[in-house]
């Protein structure tokens, strides 16, 4: 079955491969979900096979099955759709698209658990973003050795402390490297040096456009350990009411930016000093002005549970952080004025926080590169110095914004306690 869909020549050989393993390390922006959606529902349609589509995420998740729902759309295949169903007796959503012929399209994020739950032809959409990809290359290949079962590996590459770099060199597999000139050569309409300008970092251009595996020796936190903290199913809101109804101790990081950086607003949910740690709320504000942000932190600020906010108090952040002391007490706000070696303090406590696997963060691109942007090096006087470029509009503003939630997590003003007395009992009687 050949797509009447219009393609590239790059993905056109992609799609018409008879690969049983397929291992693509293509370029970002280059078609690789769009591709291999594509080439998973042609070839599940011919070899009658159910089809695994295992994201980093939740929201990938669903971005890829709605790509291959555009693509049943324009090859004009009757389809069924199921978006309300759930991976077994898990708060997982299952996405599902029944094709002619009983062949079912099933989306999941990935995790060992639903890498074990299916039989079928897998894609594993950008790979080397998985959390615990190990585990679920463990569970999830047995899967395909009943019936011939066929595999695609698609990912830009994150590093070299993954599976997806270990498999390059795996000779079972079919692969393809494409990076964003050879894209250009072979007909995608891009301007390469406008992106690379743009994007101001040449160490990320290399990796995301020309597919280069960085060595992380310089990285305050690798790939791999940014990846082992990051749930695909945690629910993280970007609106304050849903906050109201939680039930464990709240506490927030302001990092303060108003044209150039972004302010970042990162809320943790602990149950005790030495329980595990959840992101349950992140707010991203670009260009906002100064009042929209104080009052979005006064709706924060009033949610009964928040215990405690460590607010960026240096620069712009100064008169934000005055306004929060004066609204709530110096009892719940903090105005936190960095130095080096109270930032120092503050990366190391949030890097032991990943290390330990304490804090669990979404599956997010944009947080882990943020986070990975964050660089150490040695400075002549043989002191540490912490760095980061500007990339994707931030200057590792979610890093230092979780980085101050969990400083809020380490000097609350303690567990709120009550007392209760008998009714109050009035000396005189009658109507007062």
């Amino acid at each position: 079955m050949r797509p009447i869909i219009p393609l590239l020549d790059y993905q056109l050989a992609d799609i018409e491969s008879d690969a049983r393993f397929r291992w693509n390390c293509w370029a970002r922006q280059t078609g690789k979900s769009f591709t291999k959606s594509l080439r998973r529902i042609l070839r599940g349609l011919r070899r009658g096979r159910n089809q695994i589509f295992l994201s980093a995420g939740e929201r990938q998740s669903r971005e890829l099955m709605e790509k291959a729902r555009q693509h049943c759309q324009a090859l004009k295949i009757a389809t069924d759709y199921y978006d309300n169903r759930f991976f077994r007796d898990l708060s997982i959503k299952q996405l599902e698209i029944v094709l002619p012929g009983g062949v079912r399209i099933i989306g999941l994020p990935a995790n060992p658990q639903t890498a074990r739950g299916f039989t079928g032809d897998v894609f594993l959409d950008e790979f080397a973003m998985h959390a615990f990809d190990r585990d679920i290359w463990a569970a999830m290949f047995p899967t395909l050795l009943r019936g011939d079962g066929e595999l695609d590996i698609a990912s830009t590459p994150k590093g070299r402390s993954n599976m997806f770099y270990h498999l390059r060199g795996n000779s079972h597999f079919s692969t393809s490297l494409l990076t964003l000139p050879d894209a250009i050569q072979q007909g995608l309409d891009v301007d390469a040096e406008g992106i690379r300008q743009a994007m101001g970092d040449d160490a990320l251009y290399r990796q995301e456009f020309l597919c280069e595996f960085l060595d992380e020796a310089t990285a305050f936190l690798t790939y791999d350990q940014i990846a082992a903290c990051a749930d695909p199913t945690l629910s993280v809101f970007s609106t304050v009411g849903p906050l109201t109804h939680e039930s464990r101790e709240l506490f927030v990081g302001v990092d303060v930016g108003r044209v150039r950086d972004l302010t970042v607003i990162w809320v943790l949910a602990s149950i005790g000093p030495i329980g595990p740690i959840d992101t349950v709320a992140l707010f991203e504000l670009s260009n906002t002005p100064f009042r929209t942000q104080f009052d979005l932190l006064n709706e924060l600020l009033s949610v009964r549970r928040v215990r405690r906010c460590c607010i960026d108090a240096g620069g712009l952040g100064m008169q934000l952080a005055e306004q929060c002391v004066e609204r709530f007490g110096a009892h719940r706000v903090e105005p936190i004025t960095f130095t080096a070696a109270l930032k120092s303090q503050m990366a190391s406590a949030l890097r032991i926080a990943v290390e330990e696997r304490r804090i669990r963060i979404p599956v997010d691109d944009r947080i882990r590169n943020d986070w990975h942007s964050v660089e150490r090096s040695l400075t002549e006087a043989g002191h540490f110095r912490l760095s980061a470029s500007r990339q994707e509009g931030s200057h590792a503003d979610r890093f230092w914004a979780a980085a101050l939630a969990l400083h809020a997590t380490e000097h609350s003003a303690g567990k709120v306690e009550h007392m209760t007395i008998s009714p109050v009992q009035f000396a005189r009687t009658g109507t007062w």
